[in-house]
């Protein structure tokens, strides 16, 4: 009679404790699942290294430019070259700056009067201009291009020029145009002869035009450019040899140019008419070469 209650007691004890050890794996393993949730110190520290956004990188610094100096002008070409395009010109006729740093121009102008045969007049103008790296609108070097094809377009725009032609000029700074065209005026007819040269950083504009006056013949444009040419490129010679002292390496050094610092600032633009005699045309800002 009393082993079957026993044997139920005992079952039901059994169901009772199974009970209570699968309600302690459950709550162990909910436990576990909780831990598992939860960040530890170290885990905390490796996520947010993980998920924190990388500092913004700063914008990379402009260099500094290459040229810091500009010859003078009027002493930017021999004695000999000026003679040999502007005859008995004498001095050159400086333009005012408050900043000969970062621009220049200089001017010669002569008349060979022959008479009732005529006369031959020449007129040839030297601009400068240095720009310095900023920050904001680029290299020094990049703004003196710029600068560049804005005087070739501006020679190119003239009123009234003929016979247009514009044409690379190597073996002179980094780069540079000729741009010669023909311009009748009440004095005559002018060879107009525009040399825009860069070197670096810095912006060379050489004018030079000729007329034959009274009677006399026109020159020969093609021999007008050529001297043109040839005193651009001493010009820039010049502005190299202002800088070499105080040069750093550079791509350019395979060329023989230091380098040096530039200026932003811009020349006042000449009319690219040339001058006249009766009407000097004022100064061009300067144009590069390469």
């Amino acid at each position: 009679m009393h082993r079957p209650a026993q044997r139920l007691t005992r079952v039901l004890a059994c169901a009772a404790a199974v009970t209570v050890i699968l309600g302690a794996s459950g709550c162990s393993s909910d436990s576990g699942s909780d831990d598992a949730g939860k960040k530890t110190p170290e885990n905390a520290s490796a996520s947010g290294a993980a998920t924190s956004p990388s500092g913004a990188s700063s914008a990379p610094k402009v260099p500094e430019a290459a040229y810091a100096k500009l010859p003078d002008p009027c002493e930017s070409l021999a004695k000999k070259t000026r003679e040999e395009l502007v005859p008995k010109s004498g001095a050159g006729k400086a333009s005012t700056s408050d900043d000969t740093a970062t621009r220049g121009t200089c001017s010669w102008s002569s008349l060979d009067n022959n008479g009732v045969k005529g006369s031959q007049f020449r007129w040839l103008n030297v601009s400068l201009l240095r720009f310095d790296s900023d920050q904001t609108r680029g290299a020094g070097d990049k703004l003196a291009g710029e600068y560049l094809a804005k005087q070739v377009q501006d020679a190119e725009a003239t009123n009234g020029a003929k016979k247009l032609g514009t044409t690379p000029l190597s073996g002179t700074g980094d780069e540079a145009r000729t741009v010669r065209y023909d311009l009748k005026k009440k004095e005559g007819d002018f060879k107009q002869q525009t040399v825009v040269a860069r070197v670096e950083n810095v912006v060379v504009t050489l004018d030079y035009n000729g007329a034959g006056l009274a009677g006399d013949r026109t020159p020969d444009a093609t021999a007008l450019t050529k001297a043109a040419e040839r005193a651009a490129k001493e010009v820039v010679a010049a502005v190299v040899a202002a800088n070499e002292k105080d040069a750093a390496p550079s791509a350019s050094d395979d060329k023989g140019k230091p380098k040096d610092k530039s200026g932003d600032k811009q020349a006042d633009a000449d009319g690219g008419a040339g001058a006249s005699p009766e009407a000097p045309a004022k100064n061009k800002s300067p144009k590069a070469t390469s």
